[in-house]
């Protein structure tokens, strides 16, 4: 086993604590929130759509812990970066950063960057659900706080929903305050 692979993994994880979601600065939020925030409430999320989707809560949790864990190595990449950059292969650069890792490990993390890329099991259309919601969440609560330039996150985020229970939770969201959930 290589111990040594496993922190220094840890550590490099740890950066995602530290970078921040960077297409928010477009629309004029100061500091956003970092890619490690993004992905807590994505997880959580995607654990809350797979149990109303019959799906496995565990598992579509699991895949959304590791869905942006390449951004280690290539930082948040906003929207208007792709007419410029060709998009980076997840699978690729999580090969790379796992390299050193224990076979079982390394396994485990390809498999589920694998699986959540590919979108072909009810859990990976749930964490990606979970991640385009979190970001609809993310801009009506930077709406609330007077950023203004956000409906084009919540009309992208709102398109890609795929699982009725995610569309349901968008509308919700969309009529509710976002401090309204403190009197529910």
């Amino acid at each position: 086993m290589s111990s040594d692979g496993l922190a220094s993994f840890g550590y490099e994880l740890g950066l995602l604590k530290r970078i921040r979601r960077s297409g928010w600065w477009h629309a004029g939020v100061r500091d956003p929130e970092s890619v490690g925030e993004h992905s807590l409430r994505a997880a959580q999320l995607a654990a809350l759509i797979a149990a109303e989707e019959g799906a496995s809560p565990e598992r579509a949790a699991f895949l959304a812990v590791w869905h942006d864990t390449q951004e280690t190595r290539t930082g948040d990449l906003p929207l208007t970066a792709g007419d410029y950059l060709r998009k980076p292969e997840p699978r690729q650069i999580t090969a790379d950063q796992t390299a050193a890792l224990p076979e079982r490990s390394r396994d485990l993390v390809r498999e589920a960057v694998d699986e959540y890329e590919t979108r072909v099991s009810p859990e990976a259309l749930c964490a990606k659900d979970a991640d385009k919601l979190e970001m609809l969440l993310q801009a009506l609560e930077y709406r609330d706080v007077g950023v203004r330039p956000v409906d084009e996150w919540i009309e992208s985020a709102r398109k890609g929903l795929k699982t009725e229970t995610a569309r349901k939770i968008a509308e919700a969201a969309l009529t509710l305050s976002p401090l309204s959930w403190r009197g529910r």
